[in-house]
């Protein structure tokens, strides 16, 4: 029998923290995928043929040890105040502990309507499903901090969104679901109790060294400035940067109209709600800022000297910046080979972004090449070469200064520059493809997403930037 090591933390917290409810019945579930080596990870036995954990994994059997529940909270869409928002379509089924001692969450996505529906249906489609799937599971293998794809199944009923769409559920692993908007919903109420039994929770569960508000916030600003230079690594743009889909935790979450850029360029968007680019690649390190300032806000109650407290909160929100030019930094430092810390070294690499973005070049394609044998092979990665020559100079200049041999260079490269990203295009083939019953381009892209940073002649179309007709203009939530 499978078996899930429940502990239920969040659950013990007062009862406005949530609503109580049990997941809603599928009609038909199947197994989709199931990720055993992440339930190796969290220690779940999972004991059973696929038709016994589809119905695990659609809501319709509910495992020993679970108390589910709709989390409640609030937050800025696109600079908007929403006071209420809140699970409206997942259930946390409750909280795991690993072998490790390490705490998880796992949650239902498209487990039906909850008191947060705000007349929404409560489900999911498979085209959502798909995405977050393969999308969180390859930020995973690219290291990047991430909630994760446990299961997913189908659940044999009709959704409609554009269209009539085949249903299905997501099972996600978090280190929590707790929000930004999370804080917001109870400093908005006043409620100073609510927000301090949310504050001792988060440092308790993730950051029991920091103290107090102060410290909360300190840890959050370092873990987001660190985690938005690592999707800028790799070229993510996350799309939809609301308070509420950002975690305390300092993970990335929701993949609802996320994408990576193909050619380079900063003010890049794919969102279909985005209209104004407030979440372009190159304004995320802004927008993260912004975000982390209403928590600050939001914490507020709790300090006994609010006008101290404005001035701390102030500065630290500040240093924001700082913190995140050193990670993006450090990041850029990586993937051009570089050891040590050069005055001109973040200069060289905006050079090479901003000539990148002149001639057309594609960002993964462009990073990888420069880190095999023969870094020139870049430029066949750009619509119009001409601006990389004389940077290419520049950089091997300074790459002499370190002294490092070429293998060397090259494995580190390689290490950090992958040669396989979920393309969007890809992404869109694979969900086109489920939707007519075939799973295998899901199966075959999932299983080379696993190992982003080895080149293999077999997944070669899969490395390829899209072709003018295959390119991704918009993406688009699930909802």
């Amino acid at each position: 029998m499978t078996a899930f090591p429940f502990d239920n933390s969040y659950a013990a917290l007062p009862d406005r923290f949530f609503t109580r409810q049990a997941p809603t019945p599928v009609a038909d579930p199947g197994l989709i995928a199931v990720n055993q080596p992440l339930a190796d990870r969290l220690g779940i036995d999972l004991d059973g043929s696929d038709a016994d954990l589809a119905q695990i994994f659609a809501g319709n059997v509910v495992p020993k040890g679970a108390e589910p529940l709709a989390q409640v909270y609030g937050g800025h869409q696109f600079g908007g105040w929403s006071p209420q928002l809140g699970d409206g379509r997942a259930v946390l089924l409750g909280e795991v502990v690993a072998p490790d001692g390490a705490r998880f969450d796992v949650q239902l996505k498209g487990s039906g309507p909850t008191p947060y529906s705000r007349r929404g249906d409560g489900r999911a489609w498979l085209g959502p499903v798909i995405r977050e799937y393969l999308v969180s599971e390859a930020m995973a293998a690219l290291g990047i901090p991430t909630t994760r794809a446990l299961a997913a199944v189908t659940t044999g009923e009709t959704i409609l969104r554009e269209g009539p769409m085949p249903g299905a559920v997501l099972t996600r692993v978090a280190a929590s679901h707790i929000r930004v908007g999370t804080f917001q919903y109870f400093a908005a109420r006043q409620d100073t109790e609510a927000l301090q039994a949310l504050l001792d929770h988060t440092l308790a569960r993730h950051y029991p060294d920091a103290e107090g508000p102060l410290g909360l916030l300190n840890a959050v600003l370092q873990a987001h400035a660190e985690l938005v230079a690592s999707w800028m690594g790799v070229g993510f743009i996350h799309g939809v940067m609301n308070t509420d889909n950002m975690t305390l935790s300092g993970e990335t979450i929701d993949y609802g109209p996320c994408a990576f850029v193909d050619t380079y360029e900063a003010g890049k968007v794919f969102s279909s709600i985005d209209q104004f680019g407030r979440y372009a690649y190159a304004q995320q390190p802004q927008i993260a800022a912004w975000n982390l300032a209403q928590l600050a806000t939001a914490l507020l109650p709790l300090m006994p000297d609010r006008d101290a407290a404005i001035e701390a909160f102030t500065e630290a929100v500040n240093g924001f910046a700082a913190r995140f030019d050193a990670a993006w930094h450090n990041v850029l430092r990586a993937k051009l080979g570089l050891s040590g810390q050069g005055d001109d070294d973040a200069a060289l690499a905006f050079d090479l972004l901003q000539r990148m973005e002149q001639g057309g070049g594609d960002f993964t394609q462009t990073f990888r090449a420069l880190s095999g044998p023969e870094p020139e092979r870049a430029a066949e990665a750009w619509a119009a070469p001409a601006p990389f020559g004389a940077w290419l100079e520049s950089w091997k200049a300074r790459l002499a200064q370190d002294g490092v041999s070429e293998a060397e260079r090259i494995a580190r490269m390689q290490a950090v520059n992958p040669a396989l990203i979920p393309r969007n295009h890809r992404v869109e083939e694979a969900i086109d493809a489920a939707v007519a019953g075939d799973f295998g381009p899901f199966q075959r892209l999932q299983a080379a997403l696993a190992e982003p940073f080895r080149d293999r002649t077999e997944i070669v179309d899969l490395q390829a930037a899209p072709a003018p007709s295959e390119a991704v203009l918009r993406t688009f939530c699930g909802t």
